[in-house]
């Protein structure tokens, strides 16, 4: 089976081509991701794999099938970008990585947390330039905070599991409790509610509809001054520019971020003689208390051998005709 990876990283074809051993598949990796100018290179592939910031909308998938595409796998847990009722239009399988290493996200965010709070990149900044000033570098205890975890499937139960170690106060919600985080954490009714008691609030959510701009200014006005954001779900989920005024007032206190709106056009590649043209990230980027990073939270060895595992999986039931186990939930 010719199978068309798209958005190709030199750190995961090893593991792709490493998984792909014993069974008959012919990788044609490329570089570009996947949109409606390059999936014409997917031509006479029946399987393409896609990533985060590939789009998989309607016009795209129509050129896939048109090009004898039927399956097609995102090597993520999320699968915002793949329009799912067109794929099923047009016979395109689909097929997704739900928990690739849900412990890889999790224990990012609590370092996002420690780094910031703690002002460690800073100090290590000054350190290397010779000032051992500690002025500014004052930070807090996670043991005095109350934190706020939105969501809790498989990210967001290790986030809580991971945080109980800290003796902080951990509030949760979601819509489905979960059994093992009713033993660490204390669900509230609503997100108002996790908006409004939370010193530190970190986000593990999914891009759904209802979900877009989670984080927005009427949801800012319900928060702590000074709160603490983190992100490593999906960068929708905050709106930007109302998050940069509530820096800029200081409702927001420090915000980490692994994940960004406009991201597609950033991360994954070096841009280190470019000229950012997004206004709104660079101004970001000026802030002292703000951490952003480029989707790097699931990037561990574990992480990358599991993906390509289970999309070893999914390709196989794919080419046997049995049933998908990681099949994308039906729109």
């Amino acid at each position: 089976m010719k199978v068309a990876v798209f958005n190709t990283k030199r750190y995961e074809r090893p593991v792709l081509e490493k998984s792909a051993d014993g069974f008959p598949i012919e990788f044609t990796f490329l570089e570009p991701r996947l949109d409606v100018q390059t999936a014409l290179l997917a031509a006479g592939h029946e399987a393409v794999l896609i990533f985060v910031n590939d789009v998989a909308n309607r016009s795209v998938l129509e050129q896939l099938a048109a090009g004898g595409t039927r399956f097609l796998a995102t090597r993520s847990a999320g699968f915002n970008q793949i329009d799912r009722q067109a794929a099923c239009e047009l016979g395109i399988t689909l097929a997704y990585v739900p928990a690739y290493s849900p412990n890889a996200v999790a224990e990012f965010t609590i370092g996002l947390i420690l780094t910031l709070g703690r002002h460690i990149h800073e100090g290590h900044n000054r350190v290397r330039r010779a000032d051992f000033n500690l002025e500014g570098l004052c930070g807090f205890e996670l043991r005095d905070m109350t934190v706020g975890v939105c969501g809790t499937g498989r990210i967001g139960t290790e986030v809580v599991k991971l945080l109980s170690g800290f003796g902080c106060k951990i509030l949760a919600y979601d819509e489905e409790p979960n059994e093992q985080v009713m033993l660490l954490a204390s669900y509230v009714d609503t997100r108002e509610e996790l908006f409004r008691y939370s010193d530190i609030l970190t986000l593990h959510v999914p891009l759904m509809p209802s979900t877009y701009h989670l984080i927005d200014n009427e949801a800012l006005k319900l928060m702590k001054d000074g709160v603490f954001l983190i992100n490593t779900s999906r960068g929708a989920l905050i709106d930007t520019p109302a998050v940069v005024e509530g820096l800029k007032s200081r409702k927001v206190g420090f915000l980490a971020i692994d994940v960004y709106e406009e991201e597609a056009c950033l991360f994954f590649e070096d841009h280190s003689s470019d000229i950012i043209r997004d206004d709104t990230f660079a101004r970001l980027l000026t802030f002292p208390n703000v951490i952003v990073t480029g989707h790097q939270a699931f990037l561990t060895m574990h992480a990358l051998r599991n993906i390509a595992e289970t999309t070893m999986q999914s390709l196989d039931e794919f080419a046997k005709g049995f049933p998908c186990t990681h099949a994308v939930p039906a729109p």
